[in-house]
C-alpha cells in the first residue's frame, strides 16, 4: 500500500478553463492554490488565478518561463532571444513579479537585467500557479504584477502506489533546429521516496517571420543542461525531503554590440563618438579604445556574446500536520542557490555576475476558530533572504552587493454562509549594502503592507471578488547602487541611492462563472504607485541608452478576461483579452508597456483525439515614452493536436504537435529593451512524444 502525507481533499487536482467536457453543466473539478498559503479553491480566490498543468501546461511549454506564460490573460514575455525571457504581469516586471519554486523565492539574477535567465527549467514543471495582483503580499511587499509559483516533483510528497511512477519526452522544432529530452522518475518503498530528473536542450540560431532583414536572429541561440535528485521521508502527519538540482545553459545575447562600448558620459548626456581620431567606424568594425577591431564574414560566429551560466540550488521542503497544541499545520520551505554566469565576447569572458542567496520560510497555521455565525482559520509566518550579488570585468554596472531582508506576516479568513473575508499583513525590513572599490554605504527600508478580500458565491457556480491593499516595495540593489555600461542591453544604467520605497494603493474585481456551457472571468484592476520607480531613458544615441533609476507617482489600470462556450461533446470556442493603461502623474506614458490583445479560440476533442487553436489581434503600441519608439501590431494563429493511447495497464503515451505563428508574421515585443534585435519567432512546428509509466 503506497504512503502518503495527508493533503486537503483534491489537492493534486487541476483544471484548464479551455477544456471540454461531455456534461456541460458540470462544475468544472476542484482545484486548489498552494501559492494562497491556505490551499484555497481556485473559485475561493480573492484575485484573478490561472493554474496550467497538464495538457495545456504541455501544450504551452517552453525554454523560457516568459514564452511558457505568453498568451494568458494579463501575462507577456519580456524576450530576450531564446535563452532568457521573464513573465511581464499587467504591466509589470522584475521586482514586482516575484517568481517561487513551491513557494521559496528562486534566487536568481533575473531581476537584474532582462537578459539574465530565470533559472529554472519550464518542461520539468508539475503545475505552474498565476495569481495576478497584488492581494499575494504574503510573499513580498509591492508584487503589484503577481505571483508566479512553479510547482515541480523535485522532492516527493508521496510514494507511488506500484513503487515507482515517470515519464519521458522527446521533441523536435523546425525553427533553430531544436531538440529536445528530458525524463522523470519516482521511485519509493516504505517510508522513503527518491526522485530524480534531467533535461537536455539543443537550439541554433531561430529565424524571424518574413521580411526579417536576416536570415536569423543572431544570438538566438540556446543549449541547456539539467539534473536534480532529491529524496523525502514522508509520514502520515507530513513529510521532509531535501533535493539538489543543477542548471547549466549557454545562449545568445541578440542586440548585444560592441559598437557602443566606448560610448561614455559628458555631464548627463552620452558622448559615442569614435576615439580613434574621430572617425566612425566602418561597416562591420567598432573602435577598441584608439584601436579600430573589424570582423571578416567568417568571424560573425566569435562575435555574438554568449551567456554561459551556472545554477546550483539546494531545496528543502517539509509539512507537519498538527505540530503543536493550536495548530493544525507546519510549513517549511528553505533553499540555498550559488548562482554564476559569465558573458562571453570574443571568445573570452568580459564580464562575470555571481549570486549566492538563501531564503527560508516558516508558516503555521492555527486551527479553526468557531466566531459568530461563521469560521475562522488563518496562519502566521516568518521568511528571512539574503543576497550576495557581484559583478566584475568590463560591464560590471552594478558593484558587489549585500542585500537582507527579514519579514513577519499572517493571514486570517473569515467564513459565513456564501460569504469569505480575508485580511493580511506583512511587515519586513531591508538592507542594501554596497561594498565598491570606490563606493560604500548602507540603504535600509522599513515596510509595511496590508490586503483585504471578499469573495461572494452569490449563486452556484458564479463567484464576485474583490480585493483592495496598500504595499510598499523597497529597490533593488540595482535600482539603487548601478553605475556603467550594460551592453547586454545596450544602456549606460545610473542608479540612485536616495530613492524611496514605493507605496502603492491597488483595486481588484472580477466575476467568473465556473460551471455549466458557458463559463467565463472578467476582471478589472486599478494599481495607484507613489514613487513608483523606474527606468528612465535620458539620452540616446542610435540603438544606445543612457538610464537613470527615477521616481515618479504612476497609475495602472486595465482589464482582463476569458469565456468559452461548450457547443457540443466535442467542441469548446472561446473569446479572451487584456489591455493595461499606464500613466505617470501628468499624462505621460509609462515605459515598456505591452498593447492590447484580443482572440478567439477552439478545441475539439473525439476519443484519443484532440486540436485546437487560437487567433488573436496584438495591437500596436503607439502610446509611448520619451525616447522608445512605436512597435507595430501583428495577427497571431498557433494550431496544435494529439492523440493518446494506452501501453499497459499503468502506461501511456501522447503524440502531438503545434504549429506557432503560422501566418510567419515578423511580430515585436514592446516591453523588451532589444525589442529590434529580437523579434519574435517565426513559423516553428514542434512535434513530440510523451511516455508515462
Amino acid at each position: 500500500m503506497a504512503l502518503h502525507a495527508q493533503t486537503p481533499p483534491a489537492a493534486n487536482q487541476s483544471v484548464q478553463q479551455t477544456a471540454s467536457s461531455s456534461a456541460t453543466d458540470a462544475p468544472l473539478p476542484e482545484v486548489r492554490i498552494s501559492a494562497s498559503a491556505l490551499d484555497l479553491p481556485l473559485d475561493e480566490s480573492a484575485t484573478p488565478v490561472e493554474v496550467l498543468d497538464g495538457q495545456a501546461l504541455q501544450l504551452r511549454s517552453a525554454a523560457t518561463l516568459g514564452e511558457t506564460l505568453e498568451g494568458l490573460p494579463g501575462v507577456r514575455n519580456n524576450n530576450y532571444g531564446a535563452g532568457a525571457g521573464r513573465p511581464v504581469i499587467r504591466g509589470a516586471d522584475a521586482a514586482r513579479v516575484r517568481i517561487l519554486s513551491d513557494g521559496s523565492e528562486v534566487q536568481d539574477a533575473s531581476t537584474s537585467s532582462p537578459d539574465h535567465a530565470v533559472a529554472f527549467e519550464p518542461l520539468l514543471a508539475s503545475e505552474i500557479e498565476v495569481l495576478r495582483g497584488p492581494s499575494s503580499l504574503l510573499y513580498g511587499g509591492g508584487i503589484t504584477g503577481g505571483v508566479v509559483n512553479v510547482r515541480d516533483n523535485r522532492i516527493p510528497t508521496e510514494v507511488p502506489e506500484k513503487g515507482y511512477e515517470g515519464r519521458i519526452e522527446l521533441r523536435k522544432s523546425s525553427n533553430a533546429r531544436e531538440g529536445i529530452g528530458l525524463f522523470s522518475v519516482t521511485g519509493g518503498q516504505g517510508p522513503f521516496a527518491l526522485h530524480v530528473e534531467g533535461l537536455k536542450r539543443s537550439a541554433g540560431e531561430y529565424e524571424a517571420g518574413k521580411n526579417w532583414s536576416e536570415k536569423y536572429v543572431n544570438g538566438s541561440n540556446n543549449n541547456t543542461w539539467y539534473g536534480s535528485v532529491g529524496g523525502s521521508f514522508i509520514h502520515e502527519r507530513g513529510y521532509l525531503g531535501l533535493a539538489y538540482s543543477s542548471l547549466r545553459s549557454r545562449y545568445g545575447l541578440p542586440g548585444h554590440s560592441h559598437e557602443y562600448e566606448d560610448c561614455h558620459l559628458h555631464g548627463d548626456a552620452l558622448h559615442c563618438a569614435s576615439h580613434g581620431g574621430g572617425e566612425d567606424a566602418p561597416e562591420g568594425c567598432h573602435w577598441h579604445g584608439t584601436e579600430l577591431h573589424c570582423t571578416d564574414e567568417g568571424e560573425h560566429d566569435d562575435d555574438i556574446a554568449l551567456v554561459s551560466m551556472t545554477s546550483h540550488r539546494w531545496d528543502l521542503r517539509g509539512e507537519l500536520h498538527d505540530p503543536l497544541p493550536g495548530f493544525t499545520r507546519a510549513k517549511l520551505r528553505a533553499s540555498h542557490t550559488d548562482y554564476a554566469h559569465d558573458e562571453i565576447e570574443h571568445g573570452a569572458i568580459g564580464t562575470s555576475f555571481k549570486n549566492k542567496a538563501h531564503d527560508a520560510r516558516l508558516e503555521l497555521e492555527h486551527q479553526r476558530i468557531e466566531l459568530g455565525l461563521g469560521e475562522l482559520r488563518g496562519l502566521v509566518g516568518v521568511q528571512h533572504s539574503r543576497r550576495d550579488f557581484s559583478a566584475q570585468g568590463s560591464e560590471a554596472y552594478v558593484e558587489p552587493t549585500l542585500t537582507t531582508s527579514r519579514a513577519v506576516f499572517a493571514l486570517q479568513e473569515y467564513r459565513q454562509g456564501d460569504w469569505r473575508f480575508e485580511l493580511s499583513e506583512r511587515y519586513e525590513w531591508q538592507t542594501a549594502h554596497l561594498d565598491g572599490s570606490t563606493r560604500r554605504g548602507s540603504v535600509k527600508h522599513d515596510m509595511g503592507s496590508l490586503s483585504g478580500g471578499v469573495s461572494w458565491n452569490f449563486q452556484p457556480g458564479y463567484v464576485l471578488a474583490a480585493s483592495v491593499s496598500r504595499s510598499k516595495r523597497a529597490p533593488t540593489a540595482e535600482e539603487l547602487f548601478a553605475g556603467g555600461i550594460h551592453l547586454a542591453s545596450n544602456t549606460w544604467e545610473r542608479g540612485n541611492a536616495n530613492l524611496s520605497a514605493e507605496q502603492s494603493s491597488n483595486l481588484d474585481i472580477s466575476l467568473r462563472k465556473t460551471s455549466g456551457a458557458t463559463r467565463y472571468t472578467l476582471s478589472a484592476f486599478y494599481n495607484r504607485i507613489d514613487d513608483y520607480i523606474y527606468a528612465s531613458t535620458t539620452d540616446r544615441y542610435e540603438n544606445f541608452r543612457l538610464i537613470d533609476y527615477k521616481q515618479r507617482d504612476a497609475t495602472f489600470k486595465g482589464l482582463e478576461a476569458s469565456a468559452s462556450h461548450q457547443l457540443s461533446t466535442q467542441w469548446r470556442v472561446g473569446v479572451f483579452g487584456d489591455m493595461v493603461h499606464a500613466s505617470f502623474k501628468g499624462g505621460d506614458a509609462v515605459p515598456r508597456i505591452p498593447a492590447r490583445r484580443l482572440g478567439v479560440n477552439a478545441r475539439w476533442e473525439y476519443g484519443p483525439w484532440y486540436a485546437g487553436g487560437e487567433l488573436y489581434r496584438n495591437a500596436a503600441q503607439n502610446r509611448i515614452a520619451a525616447y522608445e519608439t512605436r512597435t507595430a501590431g501583428y495577427n497571431m494563429l498557433n494550431l496544435h493536436m494529439g492523440w493518446s493511447g494506452k501501453l499497459g495497464q499503468t502506461q501511456s503515451y501522447e503524440l502531438f504537435a503545434k504549429l506557432d505563428n503560422v501566418f510567419d508574421k515578423l511580430a515585436f515585443n514592446n516591453t523588451s529593451f532589444v525589442k529590434d534585435a529580437s523579434p519574435l519567432r517565426g513559423r516553428n512546428l514542434v512535434v513530440g512524444m510523451k511516455v508515462n509509466f
